[in-house]
């Protein structure tokens, strides 16, 4: 009588659970929210049915829309310089040589690892040492610190992976400096530039605790929009604008990641 082997169940690898339960916890709250921001109840506790009001009234209340404008204004005010400076900061540390410069390196990038509280208490101690008055520009000074060096660590990473003898064979053929920079190292920097700049402009947005300490009166961001809402409980109108931040987030994000990996590729 011929005994057919036993097959073996499948088992599954302990990896496999343990990133399962890691994703879960990660994005699990994400759901809920995103859930509960589609609730007709105005308290999240309880279900009451199915709604888009919530998303529809974000674009008729006027401080959301007074605040996501001062958002935007900030964004794209402290993306803009930190993109010339910090491309022009990741050229010189990669490409020159000069005394210090190994410490001059770490200090540039200092703002990544520093924690916000620390860099909002001192730039606050700053503005107030030189009697310089709050405002939304002294929001985009500050923002300007950290997408600086966000937008130099990018920028340097894809300058590591270019040949530098183009740009020497370019001077060579009678280029100036300047046209070697123009027309040789920054089109093939722009991969690395644009995806430093989409990810400095997704922490300016997001960013609440360094706006809250710069900001001056009547300056409120979106993040600061929402924290001062929270104070009265957690509404179906904060869900659903909490949930638009993070898909813009996420979306702004990917797309960076995608330029940053089809630039090395090319």
């Amino acid at each position: 009588m011929n005994i057919s082997p036993s097959r073996k169940k499948p088992r599954v690898a302990w990896q496999a659970v343990f990133s399962i339960l890691i994703f879960a916890f990660m994005y699990l709250p994400i759901l809920v929210l995103g859930f509960y921001s589609f609730n007709q109840s105005p308290y999240s506790a309880t279900w009451k049915g199915f709604t888009l009001d919530w998303y529809s009234r974000l674009f008729d209340d006027d401080r959301i829309l007074s605040a996501l404008q001062n958002s935007l204004i900030v964004a794209f005010c402290a993306v803009g310089i930190s993109a010339v400076l910090g491309t022009l900061m990741a050229v010189g540390l990669g490409r020159y040589r000069f005394p210090g410069k190994k410490l001059y390196r770490g200090i540039s990038y200092l703002p990544v690892i520093i924690p916000d509280i620390a860099i909002a208490v001192a730039t606050l101690v700053f503005l107030a040492a030189f009697a310089i008055p709050l405002s939304l520009w002294t929001i985009v000074a500050a923002h300007v610190v950290f997408c600086l060096a966000y937008v130099g660590l990018v920028v340097s990473s894809r300058l590591t992976n270019l040949d530098p003898h183009l740009e020497e064979a370019a001077l060579d053929l009678g280029a100036t400096p300047v046209q070697a920079f123009t027309k040789v190292l920054l089109p093939q920097l722009m991969p690395g530039i644009i995806a430093g700049c989409l990810l400095a402009f997704v922490l300016s947005l997001d960013d609440f605790l360094i706006a809250s300490f710069t900001a001056g009166s009547g300056y409120n961001t979106l993040p600061m929009e929402i924290f001062s809402r929270i104070k009265a409980g957690v509404k179906p109108d904060i869900n659903a604008l909490s949930v638009l931040l993070i898909l813009v987030s996420a979306i702004v994000a990917f797309v960076a990641e995608l330029i940053r990996a089809l630039g090395e590729k090319k």
